[in-house]
């Protein structure tokens, strides 16, 4: 079966960041739709705000996805481009935090403390403390190419976050207005079974998608969609850099 177009959307966004899933299933078409966008069904509108989300230069992502490996969550706040760079932090269950730049070909990180000690479990005191010494507080290059880097460089390609959502197909419902961050925007649902998976698109200017929510309890996500179009702050950090990739050669 074919996905749907936020679909394609929940499972490439969730993908950079280690979900494995979230599928919305078929939904009933809207009868008579009045309001925003009157005469659409909901099915319509998801694509107009496919193609206008995918003909974005630049967008920032916030929110929560659910990280397979750790079975806990991960949140970020990244702005994103298709030059493949980007600028933002990131949390692994809310234990300290990230700072994340990658411009051209290098990912430059910066972890507190906090961070380093999550992400050191099951080390030994000593290597741990060692860890905090080494990193905590300072920023970090690796090449974007290298293995450590990939997963993290693929968080930076729009293309990848979006996932040719443009191409999917949708049969979601309308729902009520609302705001998103003050946007006005219209609710459209989906549903899978007892999963449910709700976007939100702005209904202002262009439709761009504002917000999607997949409540399933395996695998959740919420992520907020902002800043179309802006510059990504995606600078080479000033001052002094550790270079990972020449202490694992």
């Amino acid at each position: 079966m074919r996905r749907t177009a936020l679909a394609v959307v929940c499972l490439a966004a969730a993908a950079t960041v280690g979900l494995t899933g979230c599928m919305p299933g078929q939904a009933k078409a809207d009868s008579k739709p009045k309001g925003p966008f009157a005469g659409l069904t909901g099915g319509e509108i998801v694509d107009r705000a496919m193609k206008s989300t995918t003909g974005a230069a630049s967008l920032r992502m916030k929110g929560d996805v659910s990280d397979d490996e750790s079975d806990g969550t991960i949140q970020i706040d990244m702005a994103v481009n298709k030059k493949g760079e980007c600028a933002g932090t990131m949390s692994m269950g809310g234990q300290g935090k990230a700072e994340l730049i990658k411009t051209g070909d290098t990912v430059y990180m910066k972890y507190d403390e906090a961070f380093v000690r999550a992400q050191s479990k099951g080390e030994s005191k000593e290597d741990t403390d060692a860890a905090v010494s080494m990193l905590a507080g300072k920023w970090t290059r690796m090449a974007a190419k290298g293995q450590d880097a990939k997963d993290i460089a693929g968080l930076c390609d729009l293309d990848s976050v979006l996932g040719g959502a443009e191409d999917g197909d949708s049969d979601a419902t309308r729902g009520r207005t609302t705001t998103v961050d003050g946007t006005p925007a219209i609710v459209l649902h989906e549903k899978d079974g007892k999963d449910r998976y709700t976007a939100y698109v702005a209904t202002e200017g262009k439709p761009y998608l504002l917000r999607i929510d997949g409540s399933s309890a395996k695998e959740p996500l919420n992520l907020t969609f902002s800043d179309y179009n802006r510059p990504v702050p995606a600078k080479k950090p000033a001052g002094k850099i550790l270079d990972l990739d020449a202490l694992d050669g």
